[in-house]
């Protein structure tokens, strides 16, 4: 079965792909006159705007519920992994994937917020919704989002929650000897008393979940960089020459250092995949692009923040090797104590365990149980947004109630088989579920790029007027663009402005 798997792993995340995901990125970041780099000071004030509402979360709980999606296993076991197989070159394509993919998260949440829907007392949106309303509900974009739906089901519902539930198991098990099946059990229990409870549950659960972790973890990273900050120069110039080949030792593996730190940043902050709107769609703004920004801003948190603390903590402290992709051959082999099997948590455990003996194992797999948590989390309420999707294709009521309670068991089955199969499974399956979330998104976005471009242009001709952030709204007509029924409603009611 693992060999099938990575057939087809291979099929997916070939070398198109890994270029797909820059060639979009760049072009956002150029129709949008490198938005990501002007309106930083925008994101961060967006980020604690708003309020939440009886059918809505607020930006920031939006933002944590995304963020919970985004930092997980990939923060840690992620930037393990493409430390090993692609060098520390790799930090460096995770770094500008992640600086260009700002730009595509900007355009999918937007694109989300903009033609959401409201169902059963809760906001709905995401890639299915925007791809058949975008596209002016034909034949075709009916079944182009029905694909996406179907797709984003099987990979966040069944691919996706073994690879946390894996890494949470074998961190656990480094770090207390803790048996996998005891770890399935707890974790299949905590993740049920959170995903039964709907959005608003799992939206307060980021909200607090999310900052104390990531800044916990943050926090120990600096703190390790600080004692090997002697280190840090010679670090970073390794990984600049590592990153174009130019470093002996890495150089023949430069094929490799570019499609997994690309294949590592979307994994990590899912820019572009499709996941991030379906949690920014939940959020009451008063304009589409407003939760644009707060995602985008996201982007960064998840890998210049978390990504790169993990990175400078295995490489300051030499804890990594790194292989020959197609021999699984050593080329640098810092620790021999470990190997191929053990690419992922380890690297990191063993890093902290440099500054406290002992503790690094702890440490980490407490972060890592919190990280892979959340995105289990937040894997749930995108299943259930898609489900919802599918499910009032044909049946309303009762149907959807039932469908989404076999989701919820589904998740949970998958998870604790996720706690018992081999890594390199869990891994692989994961990347699949990725790529083809990405490749259908990825081209439904640039599709779209013109109506993301009318509303970004809104907001800014709304800043340079000097309207204050809170009074900004939007209205779908003047602008041309048709399908947002949403914001065509709250227009003609005249509440297009929640935040006043």
């Amino acid at each position: 079965m693992e060999n099938i798997v990575n057939s087809i792993n291979s099929v997916v995340w070939s070398v198109a792909l890994v270029w797909t995901c820059l060639g979009v990125g760049i072009y956002f970041s150029i129709r949008t006159r490198f938005s990501q780099i002007r309106n930083i000071k925008e994101m961060v004030a967006l980020l604690f705007g708003g309020k939440k509402s009886e059918q809505g979360i607020s930006s920031f709980q939006g933002f944590c519920t995304a963020l919970a999606g985004r930092i997980g296993t990939g923060n840690i076991a992620g930037v393990a992994t493409a430390i090993a197989w692609g060098g520390p070159g790799a930090l460096f394509w995770m770094w500008l994937a992640a600086f260009l993919g700002a730009g595509s998260a900007f355009a999918e949440s937007t694109l989300g917020q903009l033609y959401k829907e409201e169902h059963e007392g809760e906001y709905r949106g995401g890639p299915a919704y925007y791809i058949e309303k975008g596209f002016g509900s034909t034949t075709f974009s009916k079944i182009y989002g029905i694909t996406f739906a179907v797709v984003t089901l099987i990979a966040i519902g069944i691919l996706l929650p073994g690879v946390q539930a894996n890494s949470i198991a074998i961190s656990v098990n480094n770090a207390f000897g803790l048996n996998v099946n005891i770890t399935a059990v707890i974790l299949v229990v905590f993740l049920a008393l959170i995903i039964f409870g709907g959005i608003k549950r799992i939206g307060s659960a980021a909200e607090f979940i999310v900052p104390f972790m990531g800044g916990a973890y943050i926090l120990m990273a600096l703190i390790i960089i600080a004692v090997n900050i002697a280190d840090l120069p010679g670090i970073l110039v390794l990984i600049f020459k590592s990153a174009f080949g130019a470093e002996a030792t890495f150089g023949g593996i430069i094929g490799s250092t570019i499609a997994w730190g690309v294949k590592r940043s979307v994994y990590s902050n899912e820019a572009g995949q499709g996941t991030g709107p379906q949690a920014s769609s939940a959020a009451e703004v008063s304009h589409p692009a407003k939760q644009g920004f707060v995602q985008a801003f996201s982007v960064y948190v998840d890998t210049l923040f978390v990504c790169s603390a993990t990175g400078f903590m295995i490489m300051m402290t030499g804890c990594y090797n790194t292989y020959y992709e197609a021999t699984g051959k050593a080329i640098v082999k810092n620790m021999p104590q470990l190997g191929i099997p053990e690419i992922g948590p380890a690297y990191t455990q063993n890093a902290v365990d440099t500054l406290v003996p002992g503790f690094g194992s702890a440490f980490v797999a407490i972060a890592l149980f919190f990280f892979a948590f959340t995105t289990l989390m937040a894997y749930y309420y995108i299943a259930e947004v898609n489900l919802t999707y599918l499910v009032k294709k044909v049946k309303k009521g009762e149907g959807s109630k039932v469908a989404i309670n076999v989701l919820r068991f589904v998740l949970l089955a998958m998870t604790a088989f996720g706690c018992m199969k081999s890594a390199g499974l869990a891994w692989a399956m994961g990347d699949i579920g990725v790529g083809l979330m990405a490749w259908l998104n990825l081209v439904a976005i640039v599709l779209l790029s013109n109506t993301v471009i009318k509303c970004f242009k809104d907001y800014e001709r709304q800043m340079k007027l000097g309207i204050p952030r809170d009074d900004i709204n939007f209205d779908p007509t003047p602008l041309g663009i048709k399908g947002a029924t949403f914001w065509e409603e709250r227009v003609a009611s005249g509440e297009n402005n929640p935040q006043s």
